[in-house]
Formats: C-alpha cells, sequence, structure tokens
C-alpha cells in the first residue's frame, strides 16, 4: 500500500468516529467505493457503528470485496437485533462460507442468541457436512419453535444422514411450520416407520401444507405401502394436496386407484388435471382412453398436451405387449 493510499484510508478510518451520523455515511460509502482489501479493517469497524444505514452498507461493502477475514465479523452481524442487518449479512455469507468454516460455525451455534443460531443453522446446509449431525439435532428439542424448525430443515440438507428417530417425532409438534419442514425431511430419511408417518400425516393432519409435504416426501420413497393413504388423498379439499397425491401415482402406478385418477382428469384445478392425465399414461391401461380423449378438449392446453402424450403411451405400451 503506498503512502496515499495509507493516508486516504486513515482519513476515512477518523471519518469513521466522527459523532456526525452523515459524516460516516459519506466514510463508509468512500471505503465500499473504493473496493480494495485494505479498507477491510475499517469496514469491520463500521460493522458496530450504532447507525443501522452505516451497518448495511458495511455489510454490503464486504460482501462485495468477497475476502475470507469478513466471515467472522460478518457472523457477529447475524446476531443483531435488526433484521435487515441479518438479512444482508446472511446473504453475504452464503456466498462467504465454505466447508473451511465448518467449525466457526458450530461454535457460533454455542451462543445463546436465537437469530445468530437460527442463520448458523441455515448456513450449514450450503455445507452439507454430516459433521454437524449431533450439533444441528440438540435443536431438535428447543423451547423456540423457530430453532426446531431450522434445525430439522438443515437435517436434509447433510450429506449421507439416513436415520434420526428425533425428527419422526417432530411430525407431531404442536408448531405447524416445524411439522411442514419435518414432513420433507422424512422424504430424505431410511427409517422404517418413515412412509407409515408419513402416511397418517398425509391424511389426518390439520395443515393442508403438511399433508402436502407428506405426499411430495412420499413420492421420493416411492413405496406401495403408502397406497391407502394416497387414495384417501386424492379427495383432500386442497388442490395442492390432490396434486402431490397424484404425482406419487406418477412413481407407483396402481390399477385399484384407476377409477379416482379419471375422475381426477375433472378436477377444478388444472395442475391436478395435468398430473392425473400423466399418471394415467403411466398406469398403462386402455380403461383410461376415453376419458383421456375427452380431455384433449380441456381449456387448459397443457391439460391437452399430457393427454394426448398419455394416450399415445398407452397405446404403444399396448402394441408392444401385442407384438411380446
Amino acid at each position: 500500500m503506498n503512502d496515499d493510499t495509507q493516508t486516504n484510508l486513515n482519513y476515512w478510518l477518523e471519518m469513521l468516529r466522527s459523532p456526525d451520523l452523515n459524516d460516516r455515511l459519506v466514510a463508509v460509502k468512500t471505503l465500499q467505493h473504493i473496493g480494495d482489501e485494505s479498507a477491510i479493517s475499517a469496514l469491520i469497524l463500521a460493522l458496530k457503528d450504532e447507525s443501522t444505514a452505516v451497518q448495511k452498507i458495511a455489510v454490503t461493502a464486504l460482501w462485495e470485496l468477497a475476502h475470507p477475514a469478513a466471515v467472522t465479523p460478518l457472523l457477529s452481524s447475524l446476531a443483531s437485533p435488526e433484521e435487515e442487518i441479518r438479512s444482508e449479512a446472511l446473504s453475504a455469507l452464503g456466498e462467504l462460507v465454505s466447508s473451511e468454516h465448518l467449525l466457526l460455525l458450530l461454535d457460533a451455534l454455542q451462543q445463546q442468541d436465537i437469530n445468530l443460531q437460527i442463520n448458523v443453522l441455515i448456513l450449514l446446509r450450503k455445507i452439507h457436512d454430516a459433521q454437524s449431525f449431533p450439533a444441528v439435532l440438540s435443536f431438535f428439542e428447543s423451547e423456540y419453535p423457530q430453532l426446531r424448525e431450522a434445525a430439522v430443515t438443515t437435517l436434509r440438507y447433510l450429506n449421507q444422514v439416513k436415520q434420526c428417530p428425533p425428527a419422526l417425532l417432530l411430525l407431531n409438534d404442536p408448531n405447524d411450520n416445524v411439522r411442514r419442514e419435518a414432513a420433507l425431511s422424512l422424504g430424505h430419511l431410511a427409517d422404517e416407520t418413515v412412509v407409515a408417518l408419513l402416511s397418517k400425516a398425509l391424511t389426518s393432519d390439520p395443515d393442508w401444507q403438511v399433508r402436502r409435504n407428506a405426499a411430495k416426501s412420499l413420492a421420493l420413497h416411492a413405496n406401495s405401502q403408502a397406497i391407502p393413504a394416497i387414495g384417501k388423498a386424492l379427495w383432500d379439499e386442497h388442490w395442492q394436496v390432490r396434486k402431490s397425491a397424484v404425482q406419487v401415482l406418477q412413481k407407483i402406478p396402481d390399477a385399484k386407484l384407476l377409477p379416482t385418477l379419471i375422475e381426477a382428469l375433472a378436477d377444478e384445478y388444472s395442475d391436478v388435471r395435468k398430473e392425473a392425465a400423466i399418471a394415467l399414461g403411466n398406469l398403462g391401461k386402455t380403461e383410461a382412453i376415453n376419458a383421456l380423449h375427452q380431455s384433449l378438449d380441456d381449456p387448459d392446453k397443457e391439460v391437452a398436451i399430457q393427454s394426448l402424450r398419455a394416450i399415445k403411451k398407452i397405446q404403444a405400451s399396448i402394441k408392444s405387449s401385442t407384438h411380446d
């Protein structure tokens, strides 16, 4: 660094200590525009400014510089009482953290600040390291539903974790958001009771988003044990649940549900009708052809396209089996 640059930095650093907010704003904006690593220490100082505006500019400037030295101070900003600062710092760290920072993140989780802990749990999803599993697991019984939700969401991002009995219990959590995320995370686990638990949630949970997420996870498992629950879910009052249930049948076609799938071609929501056409094509039963022909006149073009594809798929299947 030459003498002129150091002199300029010293000037703006001194301005950051000014009691006048306008002076400090000018200083931090100037440091941002300098865009040089030599300004990092000054920008880190600005993170502690009493003004939210100064802090945010400093966070953004450190993000733009993308220097590893900014990771630790930005972690402190995740505990800011200002949501705007926490959000900006989280976005910055989302690009800056790597597996090299795993221990740093795990240490931060030990600090008793709910905002910091939630955001660190979110950052652990980027690293995908199963080494963080014990730390994540410790939040499953937190008194704060936000932490239970964040932790069970992070679970599905951890490579190689296929069994987690405590996660199964969260499917009965009193908080809707926790159950929603638990239902999605169970799609990535291989515990023997997962399919049964998801099937129960699909048919009995009072929250429609939990039911929809349970169906999404059952599609990942593609286990025929879920068919009875799927059959009930095809009549769910919420179209998104019906849509997700039909998508499960695309993975595990079942002839017993043929009549219900045909009825789904007349669902009031086009998304459900489209998925039903795809499922009928995968099922490959000639009994569906007449209903699919009627769907060729569906007001939604995508439904008509999928119905035609289903007809061709069934006909091709019949022709293939005839030649065998």
